[in-house]
């Protein structure tokens, strides 16, 4: 392959890649920078990124880790929550069934499957499925299905936990993205250590996207 213009990062730009299949896994040991996964209780997390760290060690070689998946952040806990179930709310379980068949029938993703199964296939009683992980969104999206939802402090903590597992970059959308945005700017942003002058330096660099603070990287997508 042929790139029509040089790449701001030298020698070359990174990679960024996610897969849950064993194929994907050797990809990501092999060839990758940064490996992204969906979110997915810690327990997951963890036991695909140590698969994901011991690959590529034995390869002599060494992959950073992203989260990729929405969030959903309001001044308090009933605030948040009550925005989740308002995405939802009037959603027809028709709807529900149609995207759920479409998701098995079409897609041969393990990664797709994985979010299925959080939800057990469409299910809306049981959609909390880790202290502030709700799998709502992917019952009718697929990809990435799951959001933290909670106050600022709240999912800050839980960002960090994931943190504490290797993550060092979230990958985040919400629903309206721009209003999500805003709040996550707003809202979470100086929980993480990100003020708003690293947020100007990071936007004007070349080269860089979304804003860090404290080992964390946060970009929207």
């Amino acid at each position: 392959a042929r790139l029509d213009f040089p790449p701001v990062q030298q020698p070359s730009p990174p990679v960024w890649f996610g897969g849950s299949s064993d194929p994907a896994i050797e990809v990501a040991a092999q060839h990758v920078d940064t490996y992204l996964t969906w979110g997915e209780p810690l327990d997951d997390v963890k036991a695909k990124l140590d698969l994901v760290r011991a690959r590529a060690q034995a390869l002599g070689r060494s992959v950073r880790f992203g989260l990729r998946i929405h969030l959903i952040v309001r001044d308090t806990e009933e605030e948040a929550w009550a925005q989740a179930d308002k995405l939802i709310r009037h959603l027809p379980d028709e709807a529900i069934e149609a995207a759920q068949k479409k998701f098995a029938s079409e897609s041969d993703s393990i990664g797709q499957k994985r979010m299925s199964a959080l939800h057990q296939g469409g299910r809306r009683d049981n959609l909390v499925i880790a202290p502030n992980l709700w799998a709502g969104i992917g019952l009718v999206r697929g990809g990435a299905g799951t959001a933290l939802v909670g106050d600022p402090d709240t999912v800050a903590k839980r960002l960090r936990e994931y943190q504490a597992l290797g993550i060092e970059t979230i990958i985040a959308s919400g629903y309206p993205h721009l209003e999500e945005a805003y709040q996550t700017a707003e809202l979470l942003f100086p929980k993480l250590g990100i003020n708003q002058e690293a947020r100007i330096r990071h936007a004007t660099a070349p080269g860089e996207f979304g804003a860090s603070g404290t080992g964390l990287r946060v970009s929207a997508s």
